[in-house]
């Protein structure tokens, strides 16, 4: 029903409604009441009536009404008649329902409802009354207030429970609702300005609230007011009528208001006064048994009265209220609370009894789950400078409780040894097989069950809620360590709430909050930071024995946690000291007890801090190491040996540890902490870094690629015994490991260069026990490289110093720190370059320097270590495969890297250094910038040079050839690219303003130069071949003055130096080793660098002729020219064979391309080319002359210069004769180059003997046809040129004879013994000169036939020479090396003097010496010393006899007719000669007939006969008539008539000797001979003039009458017989009378 009309007339539908049911529940009471009450019977009736009446009149107000039937109400309750008393509170309650009931009434109403409450009738409906009278309008206040109020306390006591339980829900009821009207009436109001309240009025006690309270707040006022009073025990002032009040139920009132109406505290001073003064007052007043009583000191000391000993209801009713005094009035009781606080800790005191300790427990546990509540307690007091640490010493006093269950066992009764246990307890916790242990803690013999659990952040009060309790509770063994584990778990949870706020804020609020936050912020860190001082002593001395008392792995959890958290929070606010104390507290939990980690042993601060005002020392003095031992044995999960430490001394040993379950749950928590903190953890990094290691080690995890730790395969990689639970934990516990050092990709960068720092300092001390042989821990190495790989994004922030630190293990002398430095190193570089970053690494040049460096000063590792080396080039060929093309400015590390070579590494390292070079040259030249080009020829230079492996250095040559191809094939792109400005090429001296392009050519040019002397001679070939296979395949790119540089820098130079190094050679053999051969050509360094000299030069020269053109624009040509001409005159005087040839054959090529150059040229003036020419020819005379000088007599070692060598130095002649100068007698060329030609004809050769010339011997050796040019050209020269023909013939006359004479007598070569070519062996032999010296032989001849009327021929005696010439071999006949020489010779002869005679004849001043020397030459070839040999066939003989008589045949036609003009001697010794031809067969006797028979020359001697005969005895006329000719011709006669006269006798005598056996042919022929003869001469005779033929000859021919007639009976032989008779029919004409007759 609406109360709209509660406060208008009667004259309303819903008044008259309710009128009626008034009128309706009179009348009932009324006839419940007339039976025994009459009166107020009466009384309804009338009430009746007016209610009639009132319904009549609708002006009637309605409270007049019902204040006009409380009348009869009231008297029908003073009946006190249940039935009449419920009827009459019915009416009532209508009354207060319908809010019709205004002040006055309301005063009625409580006098009635006061009457049955003394009269003890329907005590319930009066208590409900009550609650609907005053909850249902705000009418009842003040005194009638205070009289509701009391009726109910008076209630609660009476003796029905019902009564008293619902009085007392009334009561607390009733009380909550005057303060909501407080707060009813404070949100109604407009708020004003409220005037200051007199504090000396509050202090005096009246039933008179204070005057600035509204009538609401004044009545609450004067309510709590007596609630105190009454708690207090003393009287009250506003609850006039209380006869009974207990402090328990007080107390729970004065909760309830505190608890629900803090506001009310807050917006009226007068209640905070009431707060501060009375409400403290009574708490610590009501404290002090609590405070004073001791559990330890007996009851006989203490007092009796029960006053002074602590009451569980009072004691637990008080910490209640102190708690909510605590938590919603510390901002106005900051004293009071330091002092509550107080109070509170010191009920942990060990002495206490349990049930207060544990209430102390829940309620700081209260204070611990609320954030600001805790900040508020740092900012009150323990920032303050003189004030109590409170935060301090709640958490010390947690912590002080926590130990002092464990130190002080005796008031938590447990076994002290468990070793005496039953099998199934274990310190009263069960134990065995199937039996899951209950949580709790375990530690030194003390037990202590989880005996109850807690939501985080929330606290669960047991014994505080125990309201119904009069005596203490028994308090379950382990609830204290319960409660204090949650609150200090909570605490941890506040402080980080605290400072780090709740985890999800709303963008809201944030904004918000933004600009108080700025202001508060200094302030706000100040309390953070205090929030961690004053906690974290406290905190860590209770959750290190907590931790390692926990037997329950939840705990353990929860407990690391927090230690994770409360480690995080102290690395935020940057307070190290406690985060390092923590850390260190996890890391010891880690490893198992008393492991020597000397780094575990530092201890954090102790809590013993002086403070004069604290009283609390005591609980703070504790030891970390107080707690480390723990008889409860974990389950052992492995065993593995302790990782040495620096801190072991030398040569200690430690025994096998163990590590538990928990180790592993607390290593687990160490790398959660590690990972999700990892940015506030500063140098604690080394601290759990160490830890990890040792763990790691004792697991026995090994690092594996990339970084990650994996379980050994074997036992043999691991000394570690591990569970089978573990082993299948051990990946779980690797990837941990690997995604803590993978998180630290989150971190900052001063957080990641601790962590690598710390990482860095435990691989320098494993480095450090590696130096002594102790087996190193490979774990820092290995994340190293982990969190390098992670890192990859900000690769700058850490590169440097993780790679120094991993190229200082790369040094390290133990193999396996060495092989995990260069694996780290190696697997980061690789990693990085494939990583993708912005901008691309391609275009990032300080980057790819960053990345690669490291790489390259591995190379700075000494030689010795080969595995690093090994890795380092293993990882270039990776990155070239993967990364190649991306390396744009890394190029030159690259090449660094590979080109790192020396003789001190082995095969397989250069090989492989090698394949990189390869795959570099063959696929990434394109995309290597041009600056990068010097160096590539520089590295494949370098392995030229190295001498591992020799087809290294040979393929390294070809290389060379491939990036020269690059160059020509990029021409056009690398000149365009190419800056000169940057420095990367070598300065050229000479060539200032060389084009860049040319530059790169000019390295190409001098590193292979470089290689061309190199010790070994393939590579010197190989380099030789290739740079001048360069030089003429590319070489047209290069200009003219690159071209100069070329030659004077590199190619000259090259030539010196091989020059010089080929000087120096070792001539001793070469030992090639194995079964390989070496050619006995090659078998001598020496020989081997005549090699280099041949190669060189000749290709030096070549490109000096194919680039002439070029070249003879420079100024310094003809200097050119002369150096490059003493290299060949000395190499061409080199000793070597093959050397001097190559010279001759270079000085060739130039002379000749050079006429080529010079008879084309167009350019430069025409007198150019003559001090070239004069220098070559200088250089060929000083050739010519030393290399065919004959050696001294007593040189050891002979050098003779072979047939090939001075073969090639004539044949060098026809392009320098023009040249020569040969035309000027005064400067003797002529003389100098016959002399030259002269002994090199004369040099023996020095094979044995020259086969080819003895399988032709007709055939002239190369050296004597080139000889025989010569002298054609010379003679052709001389011819043409008639001025200077005097001058040049008799010399070449002269010269050309000597050679003659070769053919006979070979020339002497100083004084070496010569051997014939039929003498075989080792010396030097003799050269077949017979078709030299008769070609010689045929040039002299011919150029006589031409000259012969020349003057200087005839002056100079030519004639005679030839003859002398002539006669050796003419002399010698068959004595000659070979029969063809005098054949020629005599032709030569016959045709010689068929021009000469007759120019003798008329020249004959210029011949007179020459007659005798044809007359000998004759004698001697007609006649020869030496028999033709035997081997010399008939026909042969034949043949040289029709010679012999053309010899005669050409003095009977060209002598004999002309004897006049010759001179007489000459004459006669031709006679002679016929004279001895005719006879020669008669007086030549032999020992054989055969030989005999051979040697008759009929022939012969017939045309000498008959040629005598006509010289002596026809021809008178045409003869000389002096007496001289007449005597020859008779003594002719006279001599053949004789020798006829012996030869008939002879035949006679042997035909008579000879019987029956015929006489030999030739003796025959011999007789038949000389008979034709006779006949012949006596027709002559007879035919002669008188007188002409004297007495004598006429007797001797008559005087062979008789030998003839012996003839016809001796001879048989029918020639013989018809021969015979021929001559005697001669004799016809002889026979005749005497003259007398």
């Amino acid at each position: 029903m609406s109360i709209s009309w509660s406060g208008g007339t009667t004259g309303s539908e819903p008044a008259i409604k309710f009128l009626q049911q008034l009128e309706n529940d009179l009348r009932n009471l009324s006839i419940e009441l007339k039976k025994k009450y009459p009166n107020p019977r009466e009384s309804c009736e009338e009430g009746i009536v007016k209610l009639r009446n009132a319904m009549s009149n609708p002006q009637t107000p309605v409270h007049y009404v019902v204040n006009q039937i409380m009348f009869p109400v009231q008297e029908a309750c003073k009946t006190k008649d249940p039935r009449v008393v419920r009827l009459g509170v019915g009416v009532i309650q209508r009354l207060v329902t319908q809010q019709v009931v205004d002040l006055k009434c309301a005063a009625h109403i409580t006098d009635t409802l006061w009457g049955l409450m003394e009269a003890g009738v329907e005590e319930v409906k009066v208590l409900q009354t009550v609650t609907l009278l005053l909850t249902t309008n705000a009418v009842v206040h003040g005194d009638t207030l205070a009289r509701n109020l009391v009726l109910c306390f008076r209630l609660h006591f009476a003796k029905d429970s019902t009564t008293i339980n619902t009085a007392g829900a009334t009561v607390r009821q009733l009380i909550s609702l005057v303060f909501e009207r407080v707060v009813a009436e404070d949100n109604e109001s407009k708020p004003v300005e409220k005037t200051p309240s007199n504090l000396e009025e509050l202090k005096v006690l009246s039933s008179s609230p204070p005057k600035g309270l509204r009538p609401c707040a004044a009545d609450a006022y004067l309510m709590f007011q007596d609630l105190v009073q009454l708690v207090n025990a003393d009287q009250p002032y506003w609850l006039i009528g209380m006869t009974e009040m207990t402090r328990t139920f007080g107390l729970e009132l004065l909760e309830s208001v505190l608890y629900q109406y803090s506001s009310v505290f807050f917006d009226h001073p007068e209640f905070s006064f009431l707060l501060k003064e009375r409400v403290c007052a009574l708490v610590i007043k009501l404290f002090s048994p609590n405070i004073k009583y001791r559990n330890s000191v007996p009851a006989s000391v203490q007092q009796a009265s029960s006053l002074d000993k602590p009451y569980f209801p009072i004691s637990m009713r008080l910490l209640r209220v102190v708690s909510i005094l605590i938590q919603r009035y510390h901002c106005l009781l900051v004293t009071e609370c330091e002092i509550f606080l107080s109070l509170i800790v010191k009920f942990l005191d060990p002495d206490k009894p349990c049930w207060q300790r544990s209430l102390a427990l829940e309620v700081l546990h209260k204070l611990c789950v609320q954030p600001m509540l805790l900040e508020s307690f740092c900012e009150c007091y323990d920032l303050k400078a003189h004030a109590t640490k409170i935060f301090r010493d709640i958490v010390n006093s947690l912590g002080a409780f926590v130990q002092s269950l464990f130190v002080h066992p005796q008031l938590n009764p447990a076994p002290k040894t468990p070793i005496e246990q039953s099998p199934a307890l274990l310190a009263g916790m069960p134990v065995g097989p199937g039996v899951t242990p209950q949580p709790g803690f375990y530690l030194r013999g003390v037990w202590l069950p989880l005996a109850a659990t807690f939501v985080p952040g929330q606290a669960k009060s047991t014994y505080l809620d125990m309201l119904d309790r009069i005596e203490p509770p028994g308090i379950p063994e382990g609830y204290g360590i319960s409660v204090a584990y949650a609150a200090l778990l909570d605490v941890i949870r506040s402080i980080s709430l605290a400072i780090n706020g709740p985890s999800k804020v709303e963008n809201a609020e944030e904004e918000k909050a933004a600009s108080t936050e700025e202001s508060e912020k200094p302030k706000s860190k100040a309390v953070h930071a205090q929030l961690i001082n004053s906690s974290w002593c406290g905190l860590l001395a209770a959750l290190s024995p907590l931790l390692e008392a926990s037997t329950d792995e939840i705990i353990m959890e929860n407990v690391l946690q927090s230690m994770q958290t409360f480690s995080s929070l102290c690395g935020q606010l940057e307070i190290n000291t406690a985060r390092d104390a923590f850390i260190t507290a996890i890391c010891k939990a880690s490893l198992p007890p008393h492991y020597a980690l000397s780094m575990l042993n530092i201890v954090t601060p102790s809590l013993n801090r002086s403070h004069p005002h604290d009283g609390h020392d005591s609980n703070m003095q504790y030891n970390l190491n107080a707690f480390s031992e723990n008889d409860f044995r974990q389950q052992v999960v492995a065993v593995g040996t302790p990782l040495p430490s620096v801190s072991w001394p030398a040569g200690a040993q430690q025994g096998p540890v163990m590590l538990t379950s928990k180790n592993l749950q607390c290593m687990r928590a160490l790398l959660s902490l590690a990972h999700c903190h990892g940015s506030i953890l500063g140098a604690s990094w080394y601290l759990i870094l160490t830890t990890l290691q040792h763990l790691v080690w004792i697991l026995g995890l090994k690092p594996s690629t990339g970084g990650s730790l994996k379980a050994g395969r074997s036992t043999a990689d691991s000394n570690a015994v591990i569970t089978t639970a573990v082993m299948a934990d051990l990946p779980v516990l690797s990837a941990m490991l690997s995604r803590l050092f993978e998180s630290s990709q989150y971190l900052d960068e001063v957080a990641l260069h601790h962590l690598v720092d710390a990482l860095c300092k435990l691989s320098r001390e494993a480095m450090e026990l590696a130096y002594s042989n102790r087996e190193p821990s490979l774990f820092a190495v290995a994340k190293l490289l982990e969190t390098g790989l992670v890192n990859l994004p900000r690769v700058e922030v850490l590169w440097r110093p993780l790679t120094n630190h991993l190229l200082e293990v790369c040094h390290h002398p133990h193999i396996r720190m060495r092989e995990w430095g260069v694996e780290a190193v190696t697997y980061l570089v690789k990693a990085a370059l494939l990583h993708k970053y912005k901008p691309p690494l391609k275009d990032n040049k300080k980057l790819q320097t960053l990345l690669l460096s490291p790489l390259a000063e591995l190379s700075a590792v000494p030689h010795t270590h080969g595995d690093v080396r090994q890795k380092q080039l293993e990882c270039v060929l990776q990155i070239l495969h993967s990364s190649g093309e991306i390396l744009s400015h890394g190029w030159p590390l690259v090449l660094g890297i590979i080109g790192a070579v020396n003789d001190q590494q082995g095969e397989v390292l250069i090989r492989l250094a090698f394949q990189c070079l390869q795959l570099v040259i063959t696929d990434f030249l394109p995309v290597m910038p041009w600056r990068c080009l010097p160096l590539c020829v520089d590295t494949a230079v370098k392995f030229g040079f190295q001498t591992q492996e020799l087809n290294i250095s040979l393929t390294a040559v070809g290389l060379m050839w491939n990036i020269s191809d690059y160059f020509y094939q990029n021409q056009d792109k690398l000149s365009s690219s190419l800056n000169s400005e940057e420095a990367i090429f070598p300065e050229f001296p000479g060539t200032p303003n060389m084009p860049p392009f040319d530059k790169l050519w000019m390295c190409l040019y001098a590193r292979l130069g470089d290689l061309c002397v190199d010790p070994r001679p393939s590579v010197r070939k190989s380099a030789g071949q290739t740079l001048f296979s360069t030089l003429s395949a590319h070489g047209v790119l290069l200009r003219q003055p690159t071209l100069h540089a070329v030659l004077w820098q590199v190619l000259f130079p090259l030539l010196d130096k091989v020059r010089s190094l080929s000087s120096s050679a070792s001539s001793e053999k070469v030992d090639p080793g194995g079964n390989i051969l070496i050619h006995h050509s090659r078998n001598t360094a020496q020989k081997q660098w005549a090699e280099t000299q041949v190669m060189t030069l000749s290709n030096v020269v070549r490109v000096f002729n194919s680039k002439r053109q070029l070249l003879q624009s420079a100024g310094d040509f003809t200097d050119a020219w002369s150096l490059l001409l003493g290299f060949i005159e000395y190499s061409s005087l080199n000793k070597n064979n093959e050397v001097s040839l190559s010279g001759l054959k270079c000085l060739q090529e130039m002379l000749y391309q050079g006429k080529g150059l010079e008879d084309g040229a167009t350019e430069g003036p025409p007198t150019q080319w003559g001090p070239l020419w004069a220098a070559a020819w200088t250089s060929w005379l000083r050739i010519g002359e030393e290399s065919t000088f004959p050696p001294p007599e007593n040189e050891e070692d002979v050098y003779v210069p072979t047939q090939a060598f001075l073969a090639a130095l004539v044949q060098t002649l026809p392009a320098l004769l023009p040249h020569a100068g040969l035309d000027k007698p005064e400067q003797a060329q002529l003389g100098r180059l016959l002399k030259v030609l002269h002994q090199a004809v004369a040099v023996p050769s020095q094979e044995y003997p020259p086969f080819q010339m003895l399988t032709n011997e007709s055939a002239l050796s190369p050296l004597q046809d080139a000889v025989i040019n010569t002298l054609t050209t010379l003679q052709n020269d001389a011819l043409i040129d008639n001025a200077h023909m005097e001058s040049m013939l008799s010399e070449i006359f002269q010269q050309l004879l000597t050679f003659v004479k070769f053919a006979c007598v070979a020339p002497q070569y100083g004084n070496l013994q010569i051997k014939s070519n039929c003498q075989m062996g080792p010396e030097w032999g003799a050269v077949n000169y017979v078709p030299f010296g008769e070609k010689c032989l045929s040039m002299a001849v011919k150029l006589f036939l031409k000259t012969a009327e020349e003057e200087t021929v005839i002056k100079n005696q030519t004639l005679q020479n030839i003859l002398e010439s002539l006669r050796v071999p003419l002399s010698m006949k068959y004595s000659c090396p070979s029969q063809t020489t005098w054949k020629a010779a005599i032709t030569k002869l016959l045709g010689v003097l068929h021009v000469g005679l007759p120019i003798a004849r008329r020249r004959p001043e210029h011949h007179k010496t020459m007659w005798p020397v044809l007359a000998e030459t004759l004698d001697l070839f007609l006649f020869p010393k030496v028999a033709p040999p035997p081997s010399r066939g008939l026909e042969e003989i034949e043949t040289d006899e029709a010679v012999d008589c053309q010899v005669i045949e050409q003095l009977r036609d060209e002598v004999l007719p002309h004897a006049h003009a010759i001179p007489k001697e000459f004459v006669l010794k031709v006679v002679v000669l016929l004279n001895k031809g005719s006879i020669h067969s008669a007086t030549h006797t032999s020992s054989t007939d055969y030989d005999c028979e051979r040697k008759l020359r009929e022939e012969f001697a017939k045309i000498c006969f008959e040629t005598l005969l006509q010289f002596s005895l026809l021809d008178n006329n045409d003869l000389d008539t002096k007496e001289e000719g007449g005597v020859a011709g008779r003594l002719a006669v006279t001599a053949l008539l004789l020798r006829f006269q012996d030869v008939l006798k002879q035949y006679v005598d042997e035909e008579r000797s000879s019987g029956q056996c015929p006489l030999p042919r030739y003796r025959l022929a011999e007789v038949s001979f000389v008979l034709k003869a006779v006949a012949t001469l006596v027709m002559s005779l007879k035919k002669a003039p008188p007188g002409k033929v004297d007495k004598t000859a006429w007797e001797h021919l008559i005087g062979l009458y008789p030998y003839l007639v012996n003839c016809t009976s001796a001879s048989s032989s029918p020639s013989v017989l018809l021969s015979l008779r021929e001559a005697l029919l001669q004799f016809t004409d002889l026979i005749q009378p005497p003259s007398s007759h």
